[in-house]
């Protein structure tokens, strides 16, 4: 604990969106103190010259990454960094006692071949990789308190696989029909110069991107595999959208019953969230928007049946730097520490 009282925690890479959110949500967490900020480019900067309104909140000023320096001030430390930079700097931090949520890819995959040949760079920390937790509460709780170490899911599958994960693990459809349509806002981009984010490319303009190769694909199929218990291929297509925050996932699948009907669906889905307080399963009838979402932690889920085509339809809906990033990994530590995975997380959005 901190001369607060409080855990101290470590951000590396702050200057991000998925920094910067982690940064506001400490500032409402009663049981952790933010005491370190890491960057490269941006190190020896005072985090108000990035951020400007955080600047009568946030004293800090961006450090050089060092993992000793680190190790010796946090008990806790978030890697909000591209992918192929947490492998290098986690296993370090671990030997130095540190709780560790890594928000890219690095420690979401229990076979590292799969990472390597997606994201195209080599492993060879597979006994530490071993150790990661794939930190999506609703499915891996019980894991998640004992881990040390957890690989924060993508904005994407955690919008698709909180839609679809009932209707596998329940055995409710075809497995092999499973069709995910999923829309962004623009800053599941990051805080960089992107000629596709910039306003006059993105707005008033709808366009796929990364069609049937997009890196969260292989993420969303090994859970989902996981879900089955056989291995499970899905189509999956991002969409850019002219907006700046949420994801909305909507997910097609012929079911295995077709007498099953909406409401059966919305029964056997509100039983399998009854634990999961950030998961909200809307009436019949009701289905979500990405708005309802904003700034929360929350995922919104309608369900609907389509009788003459035996499919179902689930749509998700989140806010992609929340439950698709940042809040999800408060929520993770959360769990960590013993605390309510609740606890200091907003519930509720501003509307409109």
């Amino acid at each position: 604990m901190g001369e607060s009282g409080r855990v101290p925690v470590g951000i590396v890479g702050a200057s991000g969106y998925g920094g910067v959110q982690l940064v506001r949500l400490l500032q409402d967490h009663p049981n952790l103190e933010l005491v370190y900020l890491g960057g490269e480019s941006s190190a020896g900067k005072p985090f108000s010259d990035l951020y400007p309104h955080l600047g009568h909140r946030v004293g800090l000023t961006i450090e050089p990454i060092n993992p000793d320096v680190i190790g010796d001030r946090c008990e806790v430390v978030f890697l909000s960094l591209p992918n192929g930079l947490a492998c290098d700097m986690a296993p370090l931090l671990l030997e130095k006692g540190c709780k560790v949520l890594d928000l890219s890819a690095d420690y979401r995959f229990s076979n590292l071949e799969v990472y390597e040949a997606w994201y195209g760079r080599e492993r060879t920390d597979q006994s530490v990789a071993s150790t990661a937790v794939y930190g999506l509460p609703e499915l891996y709780r019980d894991r998640i308190v004992e881990a040390q170490l957890v690989g924060c899911p993508g904005c994407y599958p955690t919008a698709s696989l909180l839609g679809i994960s009932p209707l596998l693990k329940q055995g409710l459809v075809i497995p092999e029909t499973a069709v995910i349509d999923a829309k962004s806002g623009t800053s599941g981009g990051g805080r960089q110069a992107k000629t596709n984010l910039l306003l006059a490319e993105a707005d008033q303009s709808l366009g796929a991107y990364n069609v049937a190769r997009h890196r969260h694909t292989p993420e969303i199929e090994q859970v989902c595999s996981d879900l089955a218990g056989h291995e499970v291929l899905v189509q999956f297509t991002p969409h850019l959208v002219p907006m700046v925050r949420g994801i909305l996932a909507t997910i097609y699948a012929t079911l295995r019953d077709p007498g099953l009907v909406r409401d059966d669906l919305i029964t056997i889905y509100q039983a399998f969230y009854r634990s999961s307080p950030w998961v909200r399963i809307l009436p019949s009838g009701t289905y979500p928007q990405t708005k309802w979402a904003l700034g929360t932690n929350l995922c919104y889920i309608g369900i609907e049946v389509d009788p003459r085509t035996a499919r179902v339809i689930v749509m998700s809906a989140i806010d992609n730097l929340m439950k698709g990033q940042a809040g999800q990994a408060i929520q993770c530590l959360n769990l960590m520490m013993g605390w309510e995975e609740t606890l200091g997380l907003p519930r509720l959005s501003f509307y409109p």
